[in-house]
């Protein structure tokens, strides 16, 4: 099992299991002391081998289920409750500045697999950045309230995964006015609907990452779960709360989208009907010359008015009246 201590632990020795974790293998127990109180024990698990994962199977007891699911991946975020530890998988999600010429992708996802026992806490990580250093930032904070435990380190991972969607909606907003400014600026000759269509895109993918961690916490902050006692539920409420109100910002979004591609898409139809109108003025005016030009190139014998006296320029009169008339029409009636 591919295990990172970083500061967690010593490198010569392995600390004494927390009072709160009796029995706990101490191989498998790093602890960090704060003045003179434990943290939470944390092992992370990167690229487990079939045999690693048989190994946390037989000394931690994870269900093989679990094991599964932090193998493979899984794309919405969930609460599972099994004999010895709770499973938690957290949707992860990263905002990616793409330039002109790369792909149109700028919401990327992941998970973030988290098992909770009773002395310890193990992530593994599918796709999206590693946010471990913030994690171990947010558990090394000082707190009277928050207990400690591996509730503390689900917090953790929970608070820094909820930054980032908070951070994302803030970033997809500005783009959301972007796409306002090209559908409705002054510099807008031609509406632009595959941008908007591009961020509603990525918007739907956003709301799928955020949408199903409201349940999970909700149970935390309700339901009684083992490792995760009545002094930690207000934290996980507020976590809910946090969550709700991006659920909130990506509906408003969705909404306000919704409309700038549908106006976008009306100012588009209207621009070709203003084209189509153009071409339909300047076909009825050109008619004219073709109707008469099309009548005097039949070669009849008898056409009496080809041996007037002037007759050519009378001809020629009517079919620049009858054009003038029918522009003057058209431009009354703002066809051209």
């Amino acid at each position: 099992m591919t295990q990172n201590r970083s500061t967690w632990d010593s490198a010569h020795h392995h600390p004494p299991a927390p009072a709160w974790a009796p029995g706990s293998p101490p191989e498998l127990v790093w602890s960090r002391y704060i003045g003179g109180r434990p943290c939470a024990a944390e092992t992370m698990a990167h690229a487990l081998t079939a045999a690693e994962r048989r190994e946390g199977q037989l000394r931690i007891g994870l269900h093989e289920l679990a094991v599964e699911d932090a193998v493979h991946g899984h794309r919405r975020s969930k609460l599972e409750r099994f004999d010895e530890h709770l499973f938690f998988v957290i949707s992860t999600v990263a905002y990616v500045d793409r330039g002109e010429d790369e792909a149109a992708e700028i919401v990327t996802t992941g998970e973030l697999m988290v098992f909770l026992g009773e002395w310890f806490v193990m992530t593994s990580r599918h796709s999206g950045p590693s946010r471990m250093p913030e994690v171990r930032a947010e558990v090394e904070q000082d707190s009277d309230d928050m207990p400690l435990g591996p509730s503390r380190v689900l917090y953790a991972c929970l608070s820094v995964a909820i930054d980032d969607f908070e951070r994302v909606a803030a970033q997809m907003e500005d783009d959301v006015e972007d796409c306002e400014e090209l559908v409705f600026g002054d510099n807008a000759a031609q509406p632009d609907v595959e941008r908007p269509y591009e961020i509603k895109r990525e918007l739907i993918e956003f709301r799928r990452s955020v949408g199903p961690l409201g349940a999970p916490l909700n149970a935390l902050s309700t339901r009684d779960l083992p490792f995760v006692g009545d002094d930690a539920k207000p934290y996980f409420r507020e976590l809910a709360e946090r969550v709700q109100q991006v659920r909130e910002t990506v509906a408003a979004m969705e909404d306000q989208l919704t409309n700038i591609l549908q106006s976008a898409l009306a100012r588009a139809s209207m621009a070709d009907n203003r084209d189509m109108r153009k071409i339909s003025a300047a076909v009825a005016i050109l008619a004219i010359p073709t109707t008469l030009g099309a009548i005097y190139g039949m070669n009849f014998d008898e056409m009496p008015e080809l041996h007037w006296a002037g007759s050519y320029f009378v001809v020629m009169a009517a079919n620049i009246i009858g054009m003038l008339v029918l522009y003057l029409l058209f431009r009354k009636f703002k066809w051209l």
